[in-house]
């Protein structure tokens, strides 16, 4: 009989969750399958019904309970919302933090504890230390801390992180060697409830057309759109403007006339900052002492950059040593100090 602790694993029907929940039975944990409805619509688009059958037969394989919850209505008032309403004031929200700060680890984790479980485990690639310090996952290229930057030391203390030690191709092989049914499935890219969708033709089912200008940086007018909201920073597909030189990306964006900025080729300066504001800081352990030197992504796919983080007022103001490009407001600037996630903040 197991002594070590019951375990929560959120089931997705992909791969990273099935080789987590199948890991920690392998070292001996009890195994309670939780599979997410997180939005009510099982479209092409977004295959809630055949991800809950991969996760039913990953559960049957490993031999663990399954159970649903369904949590769409939190999803959409806490999260989705959110999205919506960001985009309407111009900027553009990350709906896998706040899925992660609001779903995964406040309502799905409470639930799963009332049941039962001690600690829940999902499939994400980051760490935990001893001390209940966040830290990279050892895949670089495959490394969640960034999404995960709003957890506290109190919630990392009933989480685990099984696949943080492991590459995508090691879970990959053990899915494999283990027989889950699942080994060979494609990873879900972008957000679930748009999955293969045009975002711009989504959003237009919430958020109704409204006619504006693009503009130079000069002020010239260099054509039609039909809402600010559709676009971001540093964008450059589906502009429409045509014309003689490099490609024209989205600089700025005034939603009151639904203006849309742009400028002319990639390394133009005006898509450069060196000096930004955040707020809503969330730090994992105690808030550091500021003036701090450390490193810095402004999005997912970034390099880390080294910066100094100061205070102004009520927001952090993130001076970095490099001017940065396209930094887009309502993103997320996550802090580090080499391998340890420090916290992070929304981009103002």
């Amino acid at each position: 009989m197991s002594t070590k602790p019951t375990v929560a694993v959120g089931l997705s029907g992909g791969v990273d969750s099935a080789t987590c929940a199948y890991l920690l039975k392998k070292q001996g944990y009890k195994i309670i399958g939780f599979f997410m409805k997180n939005w009510e619509d099982d479209s092409e688009h977004c295959p809630a019904e055949q991800d809950y059958l991969d996760a039913l037969a990953v559960a049957q394989k490993i031999g663990i309970d399954l159970y649903t919850f369904n949590f769409s209505k939190e999803y959409f008032d806490q999260v989705f919302k959110d999205l919506l309403d960001g985009l309407k004031k111009g900027v553009t929200p990350n709906p896998d933090i706040l899925c992660n700060r609001e779903i995964k680890f406040s309502v799905f984790m409470k639930k799963a504890l009332s049941l039962g479980a001690t600690h829940l485990a999902t499939g994400h690639y980051a760490q935990i230390s001893e001390d209940y310090s966040l830290i990279r996952g050892i895949d670089s290229n495959k490394d969640q801390s960034y999404f995960l930057y709003t957890l506290k030391e109190n919630i990392l203390k009933q989480t685990l992180f099984p696949l943080g030690g492991y590459t995508k191709p090691q879970i990959r092989q053990i899915a494999k060697e283990a027989n889950l049914p699942v080994f060979n499935k494609k990873d879900s890219t972008g957000i679930c409830f748009i999955g293969k969708r045009n975002f711009s033709d989504f959003i237009s089912e919430y958020m109704p057309p409204t006619k504006g200008l693009f503009k130079s940086t000069d002020g010239k007018v260099l054509g039609k759109h039909n809402g600010a909201w559709f676009y971001t920073i540093g964008q450059r597909k589906g502009l429409g403007i045509g014309g003689p030189g490099d490609a024209w990306y989205v600089v700025d964006k005034d939603i009151k006339t639904h203006t849309v900025y742009v400028c002319q080729g990639e390394n133009h300066p005006s898509l450069f900052k060196k000096i930004i504001l955040a707020n809503e800081e969330s730090w994992v352990g105690s808030p550091p002492l500021l003036p701090l030197k450390c490193t810095a992504k402004i999005r997912y796919r970034s390099i880390d950059v080294p910066c100094t983080v100061k205070r102004e007022g009520k927001e952090l103001l993130i001076e970095f040593e490099k001017p940065q490009r396209a930094i887009t407001p309502a993103q997320s600037i996550v802090f580090y100090d080499k391998q340890v996630c420090l916290g992070g903040a929304f981009i103002s």
